[in-house]
């Protein structure tokens, strides 16, 4: 629905790697614009390992917060740490598809952090924030906007040229044009039926010591590199090639110096209208 499944290894390297390092850039977003509500019913598509909820929970006192994922693992994590919250009922269910089997219109605030989708794929995640909440209530997606990681772009494209893979360089190109942008963003939210489009954003660059550290971490395994093969529309040996191209370029060429991955981090605000 929001990415792959997790192991129970992986979510616990996604809850102590992936989260501080990373997703914590786009969290923070989001909870700054999060609209105070008594008791208020939040649900989070894509809650992963349960990140950010502790902090929704000292946002937003006495609310119910609904976590969403396909990864059982991760689940088991997020109702492990949930134990531990005071002033918030939160409870997780397993679903991997869209819609999910919450009911319409039940939800004062809907989230998700940094899905893994094709913008086809986005729109059915829009469309399901709305179709949770009640009128009035409010929708929250962080992303990777247009500009993010422009590294990889270049490696791939460098793949291309040299391997003749003439479809990987379009597939690259397309794929950066369909990356949002703070307007085009606010145009998918807006056709998805929400409106009051707010949009905040922060460019960052997070630092590895190596490139050999970078294919490493977890945020590479995990969200980057699963996000950005996502959205190339080309065939699987394609991209496996890409990746295989992509492993031995940033070995070699950041063998020993730091390699910076730039990140366009946006999050986008809406409401669902009251009629």
């Amino acid at each position: 629905m929001i990415g792959p499944p997790l192991s129970a290894a992986d979510a616990v390297l996604f809850e102590h790697a992936v989260v501080p390092r990373y997703l914590s850039f786009f969290a923070s977003l989001a909870v700054e614009m999060l609209l105070p509500s008594e008791a208020a019913r939040i649900v989070h598509l894509g809650c992963r390992s349960g990140f950010p909820d502790a902090i929704v929970a000292d946002k937003l006192p006495g609310a119910t917060l609904v976590g969403v994922d396909g990864s059982a693992a991760a689940l088991e994590l997020a109702r492990d740490k949930a134990a531990l919250f005071s002033g918030m009922n939160a409870s997780y269910v397993l679903a991997d598809a869209l819609p999910t089997p919450l009911p319409d219109a039940s939800f004062s605030h809907a989230f998700t952090l940094h899905p893994v989708c094709r913008p086809s794929e986005r729109a059915q995640l829009l469309a399901e924030l709305r179709r949770v909440l009640v009128p009035g209530g409010q929708a929250l997606i962080a992303l990777p906007l247009r500009g993010s990681f422009p590294e990889i772009a270049d490696i791939a494209r460098e793949c291309a040229l040299k391997q003749d893979l003439s479809e990987l360089g379009a597939a690259v190109d397309a794929a950066a044009v369909s990356r949002p942008t703070i307007e085009t963003i606010a145009e998918e939210i807006e056709g998805a039926g929400l409106d009051e489009v707010e949009v905040d954003v922060q460019l960052i660059a997070v630092s590895f010591e190596s490139g050999r550290e970078f294919l490493e971490d977890p945020i590479s395994r995990l969200m980057v590199i699963p996000e950005s093969t996502a959205m190339l529309d080309v065939e699987p040996q394609i991209i496996d090639s890409m990746l295989k191209y992509l492993h031995h370029a940033v070995s070699k060429y950041w063998s020993e110096g730091v390699f910076e991955l730039t990140v366009n981090v946006g999050c986008a605000s809406a409401r669902r209208p009251l009629v």
